[in-house]
């Protein structure tokens, strides 16, 4: 169970290399007293991983997980509850390509949305029957501000981080009649590896920063977080203006 302060006992991390996911991991490690479950595909990434939170004094155990493979998510979701409750479950796996490409290579369109949202569906699936059973557990889903509205430059990443956002919203309003939560994170522009090579956007943030928000937000009991949170008022301007104005819009 999470404790009072807010410290879970047990937390699974689905996309285990993810630099926001690890930063949340991290703002959660008690030495000697909080398990962490990498969900990830095995590699060196997944190995510094577990490394950086043992040292802390994390126990870890390692699962195999492939966003891909959708008929295993069910089974990499049992295994993870194997020894006890899972508390806190983080879905932080996603991946960013170029837009120009995305909307013209039908072959990286799919990817993406494959990963960024059938794979989250079939994963939130699972979850949500887990947190039913057992009765309580929180599901941090790492969504973007760029599912809010769909924009020029990035339009095909947006329109799957729309439909994670919609699918994570909705499966906390199920959850709540069963002792669980879901709190949807949306970040705006995160410093990471995922966006390494890009120019930074106005109210840049660090998975850091990401994951203190979610540690504050959970805490807090909330359902839904802006970080900074000052991009829920941006946000909200923006998807609130008319259309020719908005494509002109430098976004």
């Amino acid at each position: 169970m999470i404790d009072a302060t807010g410290r879970p006992q047990k937390l699974l991390l689905l996309g285990g290399t993810s630099d926001i996911g690890l930063a949340i991991a991290r703002a959660y490690v008690q030495p000697g007293s909080t398990e962490v479950v990498l969900a990830a595909r095995p590699g060196p990434r997944r190995d510094a991983a577990e490394a950086d939170l043992s040292a802390m004094g994390a126990r870890v155990r390692l699962l195999d997980f492939d966003a891909h493979d959708t008929t295993a998510h069910r089974e990499v979701v049992a295994r993870a509850w194997q020894g006890g409750d899972v508390d806190i479950s983080v879905v932080a796996f996603g991946v960013l390509a170029d837009n120009e490409t995305a909307w013209q290579d039908a072959s990286v369109a799919e990817d993406m949305a494959s990963i960024n949202y059938t794979a989250a569906v079939t994963v939130g699936v699972a979850l949500g029957e887990r947190i039913v059973q057992q009765g309580h557990g929180v599901i941090v889903a790492l969504s973007s501000v760029a599912g809010e509205r769909a924009r020029r430059s990035n339009f095909v990443y947006g329109s799957t981080k729309a439909g994670f956002d919609a699918f994570y919203t909705g499966l906390g309003e199920t959850l709540r009649e069963h002792g669980g939560r879901v709190l949807v994170v949306r970040p705006g522009f995160v410093r990471s590896k995922m966006t390494a090579g890009l120019d930074p956007a106005p109210l840049s943030v660090t998975p850091e920063q990401v994951a203190e928000a979610v540690r504050a937000a959970v805490l807090a009991g909330r359902e839904q977080v802006w970080v900074p949170s000052s991009m829920r008022y941006v946000m909200s301007v923006l998807r609130h203006v008319p259309r020719p104005l908005f494509r002109r819009l430098p976004l």
